[in-house]
């Protein structure tokens, strides 16, 4: 059980570029496959995961390939096979909710039941008004329902046809943190209780490395890597996905040089900047790229003991961003002209009170160095 896709979908600047044979200006090409599991498609907007979602629910049709949830086959180019909407077995919500403004929350939940009984699609309302604590609400038009109310109306309605699979376009890009919070939690009690494949597109990286049991990644139209939030956190397979992560410190081109007495660890030699790491499980290239988060940055009083420790710098404020709950600081690595970026808690940066044109100690952690 799960979903199998494989396919592809081009767009052209002109319809008669098609039919003139000119390369398509942008192309989505597809594969993976799936459990029944939460998964995340992630990526910048126009890498494609929003075509994904349409050309899986039917709204669009792939130029070629193939498309199969839980063994019922959506989409085969081959075989000529193109269910329509209405035939597959899908819930969608929308990034606008998409609700039916002239009708009231009961007759929403109820629209994607047509050919049930009447007992049976009172029943099933009911069980969802339930299942998404919104009972009280069901006389209630879209106009009167907050941001949260109506994503939980959509949810309610998307899932009463009891669908193989459910696809999440940013669902909930509208609402505000607490919210948020609560219907993410919400997502993933529904998927584990249902088990079923949901696909949810985000672009927010708390939602996608905290809900998802998989995380898929996007760019330019093609998966880069698929694996568990960790996998893809901990380890990147390039520096597209590095950056999408948030590995704002990177540095290509490094040379990796085994250090005899410490076999465990490696020397990265990028320009005339040395630093010293674990060794990673995989083979290692003689030249790689490394990263480091600006939250794994650890700044450091400008003192003779701290300038010792390994992977310590001598560095000077160029510029200190306010990010509400912390604090992002440029800093510019003394005797390499390296720029950094550091995040601190603001009860941290209290501490080391430092200003544009201050000097301190940049120190790199070991263990929290990235090599891809």
């Amino acid at each position: 059980m799960g979903i199998k896709v494989d396919f592809r979908k081009r767009y052209y600047n002109k319809k008669s570029d098609k039919k003139k044979g000119k390369e398509a200006s942008f192309t989505l090409d597809v594969q993976f496959e799936l459990g029944d599991e939460l998964v995340v498609l992630f990526g910048r907007s126009g890498s494609g995961k929003t075509t994904t979602l349409q050309c899986i629910s039917g709204l669009l049709e792939p130029n070629g390939g193939k498309i199969v949830v839980n063994d019922n086959v959506y989409f085969d180019c081959h075989k000529r096979t193109n269910l329509p909407v209405q035939q597959r077995s899908l819930g969608y919500v929308f990034q606008n909710y998409a609700l039916f403004p002239h009708m009231d929350v009961k007759k929403n939940i109820a629209y994607g039941l047509k050919g049930w009984n009447e007992v049976n699609k009172e029943k099933r309302v009911i069980e969802m008004l339930q299942l998404l604590h919104i009972e009280g609400l069901e006389h209630n038009y879209p106009s009167q329902l907050s941001g949260g109310q109506k994503q939980r109306v959509a949810l309610a309605r998307a899932l009463a046809p009891k669908p193989d699979i459910l696809l999440l376009d940013e669902p909930f890009s509208a609402l505000d943190m607490v919210v948020r919070m609560k219907l993410r939690e919400k997502i993933k009690e529904i998927q584990r209780e249902l088990r079923i494949p949901v696909l949810f597109i985000t672009h927010n990286h708390v939602e996608a490395f905290t809900i998802a049991d998989k995380v898929v990644i996007f760019h330019e139209g093609r998966v880069q890597q698929i694996g568990t939030p960790e996998d893809v956190f901990y380890q990147p397979s390039n520096r597209h996905v590095a950056e999408l992560v948030g590995l704002s410190n990177i540095f290509e081109d490094a040379i990796a040089l085994n250090v005899d007495e410490a076999p465990e660890t490696l020397v990265l030699e990028c320009g005339n900047l040395k630093v010293i790491t674990n060794k990673p499980d995989r083979i290692v290239a003689e030249k790689v790229s490394w990263g480091i988060r600006p939250e794994n940055l650890r700044i450091l009083p400008l003192t003779d003991d701290a300038k010792s420790r390994e992977n310590t710098f001598k560095a000077c404020v160029k510029s200190v961003v306010n990010k509400g709950a912390s604090k992002v600081l440029a800093l510019e690595i003394a005797e390499h002209k390296n720029l950094l970026l550091a995040e601190m808690a603001n009860q941290f940066f209290e501490d080391v009170d430092l200003r544009t044109g201050d000097e301190c100690l940049a120190r790199i952690e070991m263990s929290k160095i990235v090599i891809f």
